[in-house]
């Protein structure tokens, strides 16, 4: 049995955080605790204030001494309490709870849920802004299996109470959301900022699940994080399902490849390979410490004009079939990359790509909007632990190579590359596969559409018959016409 939410009335296009928080309160099936860890009870004050919160709050809380917190919720294997499994255990052990003290029989139409965050605010040095994660664990059904909505956040501002603000913002959207956006969740991602800007908090990771979430793929949500400016960058592991870029980049190495991977070729696992083995051979380089990521720019999605949102899911599980981790930008310069890495790590990062793009970086139009120019980007390019390891590229009429020793970049940026160059920042990849060179996904995909059989030749084992059987990137099984026999 469905109990309908009371009240849904219509509200102007961004609705106060009193009336979302009224509107809670004033059904009377929506019954739950709030859990808040390290940044005051922010959240559950606009409850209180906004009047009639008798029958929706059923207790708040701060367990902000850690033995107490410990003694509450378990002590986590790696002693941290901002993490996304603390998180889950608040969720779990609060909602187990309610189920134990409100029996159903008294309380069948009883919504229960219950929310919780736990935060880490600015230091005193103002050195580290702090983060946080937050969720809701709720039914819409009294019958139904609980849904949750889980999210991992960066403050940006510089005050502690300021972000203490901000972090009520954000839960009281998001109960309003989950409650009353729960089918659109598109909409809800964007709700989450109602009197919020992007310039408060990052929402980096955001994860669906439960019955009414059946059909929310959480890739396609994380993409959105991307394309509405939430955040910078996504990322998926190998099985397919949203990680947390800060715990799989923090301290580690990083070599990453930027490509359209539409498909992923020979091309790329070769460049990929060789790459790795140069990168995991150098100076304070552990191999056991070292990330390698598959990158797909947003501007590099929107290639054949909006995001196709299905040809970024094939791109996707054809890399994690591989075992490779999917990263999903929004940065058209490689600075901005490496910036970003800068965020999680100082140890030696790397860039494998090929000569094009090499050539793209020495492009002075990418860096018109700094003030420094080009020579500003390549201070946040090349003056961190960086090493660009290129693959060469082979005229097809000549079979001439070109390499870092005789690519051509615009006279104006000859001396600047010459500096790079011979000061060990660029790199060529020696040992590559010859019989690979002259393998594009672009004529790839011209021979799929013209119904061709060589292009199954040019991709990693596996990846063609995946495309073949998930009818990938527009691929179709020509009939068999059986001819007739003359009489």
């Amino acid at each position: 049995m469905e109990i309908t939410i009371k009240g849904d009335k219509a509200f102007n296009d961004i609705p106060s955080l009193k009336s979302k928080a009224l509107r809670v309160n004033l059904n009377e099936n929506i019954y739950g605790t709030f859990a808040e860890i390290g940044a005051g009870q922010e959240t559950v004050r606009h409850f209180f204030r906004a009047g009639g919160g008798s029958g929706t709050i059923a207790k708040a809380m701060s367990a902000y001494d850690k033995d107490f917190s410990d003694a509450i919720y378990g002590i986590e294997d790696d002693k941290r309490y901002v993490t996304e499994d603390r998180l889950r255990k608040m969720l779990s052990h609060e909602m187990t709870l309610i189920e134990s003290r409100i029996t159903r029989d008294k309380h069948p139409n009883k919504l229960f849920f219950t929310y919780a965050n736990t935060v880490a605010t600015i230091d005193f040095a103002k050195k580290f802004k702090g983060h946080g994660w937050v969720g809701i664990k709720f039914q819409i059904d009294p019958e139904q299996d609980y849904n949750e909505i889980t999210l991992h956040f960066r403050f940006k501002e510089n005050d502690a109470r300021l972000q203490h603000q901000t972090l009520g913002v954000l839960g009281t959207n998001l109960i309003y959301g989950a409650f009353y956006k729960y089918n659109e969740p598109k909409k809800l991602l964007k709700y989450l900022y109602d009197h919020l800007e992007k310039d408060q908090l990052e929402i980096d990771t955001i994860n669906f699940s439960g019955p009414v979430f059946e059909n929310v793929d959480n890739r396609l949500m994380s993409l959105q994080l991307v394309k509405n400016g939430m955040t910078d960058a996504i990322m998926f592991a190998p099985d397919g399902n949203n990680v947390l870029p800060a715990r799989v980049l923090y301290k580690k190495n990083i070599l990453t490849l930027r490509g359209s991977f539409r498909p992923v070729t020979k091309v790329n696992m070769d460049m990929y390979q060789k790459s790795y083995d140069m990168f995991i051979k150098e100076n304070r380089v552990n191999p056991d410490k070292t990330k390698v990521l598959f990158e797909i720019t947003l501007s590099n999605l929107r290639a054949e004009g909006e995001i196709d949102e299905q040809d970024f899911m094939d791109r996707a599980d054809l890399l994690c079939s591989l075992g490779q981790t999917v990263l999903i930008s929004n940065f058209q310069e490689y600075y901005k990359l490496v910036e970003y890495f800068s965020q999680y790590t100082k140890n030696r990062l790397g860039l494998a790509m090929g000569v094009n793009n090499l050539v793209d970086i020495f492009d002075e139009k990418y860096y018109r909007h700094l003030s420094g120019g080009i020579l500003e980007a390549f201070g946040k390019l090349f003056f961190k632990d960086l090493k660009v390891y290129l693959y060469p590229m082979e005229n097809k009429d000549t079979g001439e190579l070109t390499t870092s020793e005789n690519l051509k970049v615009h006279p104006r940026m000859k001396e600047l590359y010459k500096f790079f160059k011979y000061n060990g920042k660029v790199t060529d990849i020696t040992e590559y596969d010859p019989e690979v060179l002259n393998i594009f996904s672009r004529e790839v995909l011209q021979m799929i559409a013209d119904g061709k059989r060589e292009w199954q030749d040019m991709l990693p084992d596996g990846i063609a018959d995946l495309i073949k059987d998930y009818r990938l990137f527009g691929y179709t099984r020509k009939p068999i016409v059986l001819k007739k026999s003359s009489k």
